[in-house]
């Protein structure tokens, strides 16, 4: 994809290839374009051509690309009746094992690991010593704010709400006005990484694995390879939870067992 017969698109994936640590060929061209026409509309920049210059050029634009093409849509219990599910998942798992491996990939800004820790710690039925959890993104700002543990209610988004699943709230998250932070005993049940998907491959098998609405930006042509990726992540009997509009594909559903298909909830057999 280069030289005379590179559309002006192609040349802005190919600098996205060359210089940011991101994997355009694997995402669907739809997604990959609005992220890009979003940023060039930001940076004020009327074509390709000479958005493709100033990412060759500007390291800042090279990193809030970066942040802009990162999967970054979450909540604390995003889709609550998915938790419902987990939650009879991490109640069997505990009863019966002295370490629960828990992977959420990618995740974001945290939220994600962060509810599957409170869950552990709010259920008298799941005994959250015994679980650990494991939060991996792309994307460096957004593990850098999920240590941190700070989320702030703003117009479009009601931390409070958010936390209404959990039994009491204020056990788990600190508020000082809008904002609340993570207490310590929930952090300490999550860790946080940096871990590429497509790039990095398997992580050592995980007894619940949740990639949750990445699959549905990812090109036909590439589900394939990102789930093997997950399988290989997943113990032998290991539970992977997907987004609510997603699925195992068919020629892999001998596999999986649904716990819960409604919610996306499956098991490997």
């Amino acid at each position: 994809m280069s030289g005379e017969s590179e559309t002006p698109f192609e040349g802005v994936l190919r600098q996205i290839n060359d210089t940011v640590p991101f994997e355009p060929g694997y995402y669907n061209e739809s997604y990959l374009d609005r992220r890009i026409t979003a940023r060039m509309r930001r940076r004020d920049t009327e074509s390709h051509t000479e958005y493709e210059r100033l990412l060759r050029e500007d390291d800042g634009e090279r990193e809030a690309l970066m942040d802009a093409l990162t999967i970054n849509v979450t909540e604390f219990f995003r889709n609550p009746e998915m938790w419902d599910a987990l939650r009879g998942v991490l109640r069997e798992r505990t009863s019966e094992q002295r370490r629960v491996r828990v992977w959420s990939a990618p995740s974001a800004d945290g939220r994600e690991p962060y509810s599957v820790a409170m869950l552990a710690c709010d259920d008298p039925e799941i005994d959250e010593s015994r679980v650990e959890v494991l939060g991996s993104d792309i994307s460096e700002e957004a593990l850098d704010s999920a240590r941190e543990g700070v989320y702030h209610t703003t117009r479009t988004t009601d931390i409070a709400e958010e936390l209404e699943p959990l039994s009491d709230p204020d056990r788990y998250v600190e508020r000082d006005e809008d904002a609340f932070r993570v207490r310590s005993e929930v952090q300490r049940l999550v860790d946080f990484e940096a871990h590429d998907l497509i790039r990095d491959g398997a992580r050592d098998p995980f007894d619940v694995v949740l990639c949750r609405n990445l699959l549905i930006y990812i090109d036909v042509d590439h589900k394939g390879a990102l789930f093997d990726t997950l399988e290989a992540s997943l113990a032998d009997d290991g539970v992977l939870v997907l987004g609510m509009t997603e699925s195992v594909p068919p020629d892999r559903s001998d596999r999986y067992e649904p716990i819960d298909k409604r919610r996306r909830v499956f098991r490997r057999v």
